[in-house]
């Protein structure tokens, strides 16, 4: 009522207040309460516009008020908290408005919110007045325990722990008052508080843990009252306390020195000690090795006085005691918490990991010559392998310093032995010991090196154990870079020589040859990770490659080329190795299939389907990551070599006839399918690179896809125009291109031989106009939701939904540079999803449309889908009747979507819980186990709907899940135990 008039200038505040005469001086405390309530709502609102003479006359009311009746003093702090936020407020008014709070309100007396007043004001001040506030020396700090004393309440808590970690972080003065400051707010730890349902305020446990660790662990200052508390909640029975103390200690340790941690080193040392000795959990057990590493860090840190014990020496002097004599137990019962233990202090510093290092790498090595069953000798070289991996972690080796260094025979030795046991288990753990050591610069000799890469070529081609070969591979790819030279020298040779070897050795079966020359094709790749040894490997794989084409077997070529993808791809970060795997592989590849699908005489391997698709992604890989100069003048050869037939620039081009594949003719139809490789090629290239005769090369493409009667080499011609089209500037040239498309396709849909031809195209090239927000996709969508209930052609279209929505491996996406604009599928689903619904209204055929909607709703994301559902609602009982649906691939892919949102969106799902508790059990008697899984799943997934929903389907759904329990398929029988266990819990308490 009078705060506009404030704000206009027409009442001023003392005029307001003389106003309100009659009520501030009214003997009755409740009008007088009235008075001051409406004063300070009008404050609140309008403390921005006082000057400072009046700021000055209302605090001295306001304090004079807090002599008043009780019931006033609710409205008096909220007029202050409004002045508090003023900034005409005169130096030293913010001082003289606590002292009067200290002194005349009993704040633990007061309710909730008015508590929470007070710490308001506090936070004002201290953000606006924190020099004077400093001034009132330790009693401010006095008078905020007073009224922080006895607080219970979350809320105020989370204010009240912000301010004591103020007033220690900003260095108020704490006096003689710092013990009470620790036990006003140490009275807390552990937090035990467990929000009421639907709270609206929102804080958690986490939240209160959090806010009080940060004041505990905010001054040394609290260390001789806080550590001893911690040990003893350490020692609780409640793992909740002895996580949160850990968790403290190791907090309390970043700001700790050796003064504050001495007198309490023993006993911390021994509860840790024995909880993880003990312990059964895993978390506490992981705490307690943070700690340690925290208490270890904290003593290497503190600088030494020359008189002064050395505190670490000692400590890690007790942890030597306590765990050293543990690992040469010969029931090894305590080896591993004591290696733990090791590791955590080992692991703080460079000084503690060559004090401990010093004492137990002999000591472990010792033992593991001592022991000779593999499963001791693993557990040993394990705990070994977490001191390399520490010497590792501080890199560089100090000659004078480390016991390393000194043990490198005994230590080489042990490691080579692992990897010649007959356990594969030990095997492994060697090679991952193997790889650290490679790791440390210096540490292998050259001998070493050699007998390093003779182990991994043994292990990789010839250990009968899948486990063993693939971890030697993945070794020698992360020791290759360190040491190209004894890689590319010695390691791919003898992997050349055993790809060869296999095929002169008669006495190999042709099922081991087979797997000898696929270890040594994946381990050329696996080593390839370093131009220098590329430079070996390509060639390697290339001539291999030549050699499996002349025997005719499309499985061994396929092979190679995922070999080379791999090498490829390992190459993308590097310009130099990428250009030069280009140039290798790339004409290579293009000469390879130019003379099969030319020369009568060659093997035909390299044109089929499944070695094409294999070719793709290798000559994809080996483009996409060029400059743009280097992808330039790769792109000026291969476009005019399927334009023109120019070949020169292809090794080996002497070719029997000239390659023509955009020609007319039977006898040129292997010609066309090396379209694939075009499209790898030009659908690879960055967006700024131009293609040569590039309209041309679009009008080809367009002809060919329309026309051919292979559905491969239209497919990809069709792929080949779609990721032309998404990168192609906007413009004329592209709106006359796409409308000379639009008047191919029309007519190749409506009637002729070629009308699936015509429907891929009209799919591609939708899918890459969607993608970059063409004007034109609404058009081509619109022609493809009217394909949808035609006989012939509906399933094909209805499938292709799942195309424009999904990413596509070859082309059109961000890896090859496509135009892919973000949240494309979105906006598709909003254009869509209601056309589709309608024409499910009003088709005769509804399985198309149901089957699309089903693709749409699939690949959306599910938050999104979520945000989306008023939309979607109107189209869930369609997708609950798509179950009706005899099409296993409908029924499939419906019950993926419904899944996830019973999960992420019940209140909606309940609405439909009937037609959904009917079809699900239906389905799990399906023949198809796919289905059968999926509607188990979400008759699992139903019990994430309210309780009250649930309780009248609960006996019927159990009764009906008992049948699955004995299905044939062990997958269906565990969804099923999975899907009844939690129904039989639906309405018990706590769930």
């Amino acid at each position: 009522l009078f705060s506009p008039g404030v704000k206009d200038g027409s009442w001023t505040i003392l005029q307001l207040v003389e106003a309100l005469g009659f009520c501030l001086e009214n003997t009755d405390p409740r009008t007088r309460g009235r008075g001051i309530q409406l004063l300070s709502q009008v404050l609140l609102e309008c403390h921005s516009l006082l000057q400072e003479k009046e700021v000055l006359h209302l605090v001295l009311f306001y304090e004079n008020r807090l002599q008043d009746h009780h019931l006033m003093i609710p409205s008096v702090l909220q007029g202050l908290r409004a002045l508090s936020l003023c900034e005409a407020l005169a130096p030293g008014l913010a001082v003289s408005v606590l002292k009067a709070i200290f002194q005349e309100v009993h704040v633990q007396s007061l309710l909730q919110q008015d508590r929470y007043t007070v710490y308001s004001i506090i936070t004002n001040f201290m953000a606006t007045r924190e020099e004077e506030l400093k001034g009132l020396g330790a009693d401010f700090t006095f008078g905020f325990i007073q009224v922080m004393d006895g607080e219970k309440d979350p809320r105020n808590l989370m204010v009240a722990f912000q301010i004591v970690r103020d007033l220690i972080v900003r260095n108020y003065a704490l006096g003689p008052f710092v013990e009470e400051l620790f036990e006003v707010t140490s009275c807390y730890f552990p937090i035990d508080f467990t929000p009421p349902p639907n709270d609206p305020h929102g804080i958690q446990r986490e939240d209160l843990i959090l806010s009080l660790r940060a004041v505990l662990a905010s001054t040394p200052q609290f260390a001789e009252f806080l550590l001893p508390l911690l040990i003893e909640k350490m020692d609780s029975d409640l793992q909740s306390a002895k996580l949160d103390s850990l968790q403290t200690l190791t907090a309390c340790c970043a700001i700790y020195g050796q003064k504050e941690l001495q007198e309490f080193l023993p006993s911390l040392w021994s509860s840790l000690r024995r909880e993880v000795f003990q312990t059964a959990s895993e978390k506490v057990e992981a705490e307690c090795l943070s700690a340690l590493h925290a208490l270890s860090a904290c003593l290497s840190r503190s600088v030494l006085s020359s008189d002064a014990e050395d505190l670490l020496d000692s400590f890690l002097s007790s942890i030597l005691q306590d765990c050293r004599h543990h690992l040469c137990e010969p029931d090894m019962k305590l080896v591993w918490p004591s290696a733990k233990l090791l590791q955590a202090a080992a692991s703080a510093s460079l000084r503690t990991y060559h004090r401990l290092t010093h004492s137990i790498l002999p000591l472990l090595l010792e033992q593991y010559n001592k022991h000779s069953q593999s499963s001791q000798r693993r557990t040993i070289l394990e705990m070994l392998l977490g001191f390399l991996e520490l010497q590792q972690k501080w890199g560089h080796i100090e000659e004078d310093e480390s016991t390393l260094l000194s043990l490198q025979e005994t230590v080489c030795s042990v490691v080579f032995s692992a990897l010649t046991d007959p356990s594969v288990q030990l095997q492994l753990v060697g090679i991952r010991a193997l790889t650290v050591l490679g790791s440390l610069q210096g540490f292998l000799s050259p001998s070493d090196l050699e007998l390093v890469v003779d182990h991994l070529v043994r292990l990789a081609l010839h250990e009968e154990d899948s486990q063993s070969s693939e971890a030697a591979m993945e070794a020698a790819g992360s020791l290759a870079p360190a040491y190209p030279k004894v890689f590319s020298g010695r390691m791919v040779p003898r992997l050349g020589e055993e790809l060869q070897s296999g095929k002169r050795d008669c006495a190999i079966c042709s099922r081991d040859l087979h797997s000898l020359q696929q270890r040594c094709l994946q381990a050329l790749a696996a080593v390839s990770t370093h131009t220098s040894i590329v430079r070996e490997t390509v060639p390697v794989l290339l001539q291999h490659l030549r050699n499996v084409q002349k025997g005719n077997t499309a499985g061994e070529i396929v092979s190679v080329c995922q070999s080379l993808h791999r090498v490829a791809l390992q190459c993308q970060q590097d310009a130099e190795g990428c250009w030069y795997y280009h140039q290798a592989v790339v004409p290579c590849l293009l000469a390879m299939a130019v003379q099969a699908s030319s020369h009568p005489l060659v093997s035909k391997a390299l044109l089929e389907e499944e070695v094409l698709t294999a070719m793709v992604p290798v000559i994809s890989a080996a483009t996409t990551h060029l400059s743009p100069e280097l992808a330039a003048q790769s792109v000026s050869h291969v476009v005019p070599l399927f334009l023109d037939g120019e070949v020169s620039f292809l090794p080996q081009n002497s070719f029997p006839c000239s390659f023509q594949p955009f020609e007319d003719g039977e006898c040129l139809e292997p010609q066309r399918r090396l379209v694939a490789l075009l499209m790898a090629f030009v659908c690879s290239l960055p967006l700024n690179v131009v293609i040569p005769q590039q309209e041309r090369l679009l009008r080809e493409l367009l002809a060919l896809s329309c026309s051919c009667s292979c559905p491969f080499t239209a497919t990809t011609a069709s792929k080949c125009f779609a990721g032309l089209v998404n990168k192609h500037p906007a413009g004329q040239q592209l709106d006359e291109i796409l409308q000379l498309a639009v008047n191919r396709m029309e007519p190749g849909l409506t009637e002729g031989p070629h009308r699936i031809q015509a429907l891929t195209l009209l799919l591609w090239v939708t899918k890459a106009l969607v993608l970059r927000y063409h004007p034109l996709s609404s058009h081509l969508t619109d022609k493809l939701l009217g394909l949808l209930s035609d006989v012939e052609l509906g399933p094909t279209a209805a499938d292709g939904f799942s195309l424009l929505m999904a990413e596509s491996p070859d082309v059109l996406h961000k890896g090859c540079h496509a135009d892919v604009r973000i949240m494309f599928r979105q906006r598709f689903f909003t254009d869509n999803v209601p056309k589709l619904v309608q024409g499910f209204h009003g088709a005769d055929v509804k399985a198309n449309y149901l089957k699309s909607l089903s693709h749409v709703l699939n690949h959306l994301p599910k938050p999104v889908l979520v945000t989306e559902l008023p939309t979607v609602r109107a189209g869930l009982s369609r997708g609950t009747t798509a179950l009706s649906c005899s099409d296993r691939v409908v029924q499939l892919s419906t019950l993926s979507c419904l899944q996830p949102l019973l999960l992420e969106a019940p209140q909606i799902m309940s609405l439909h819980i009937d037609t959904l508790v009917t079809k699900f059990l239906s389905l799990t008697s399906s023949p198809a186990m796919a289905v059968r899984i999926a509607a188990l799943r979400c008759a699992h997934a139903l019990t994430s709907l309210p309780t009250i929903v649930l309780l009248p389907y609960k006996a019927r759904v159990i009764r009906a899940l008992a049948k699955p329990l004995d299905d044939k398929k062990r997958l269906v029988r565990k969804e099923a135990v999975a899907a009844r266990g939690e129904w039989f819990l639906v309405g018990s308490p706590g769930r």
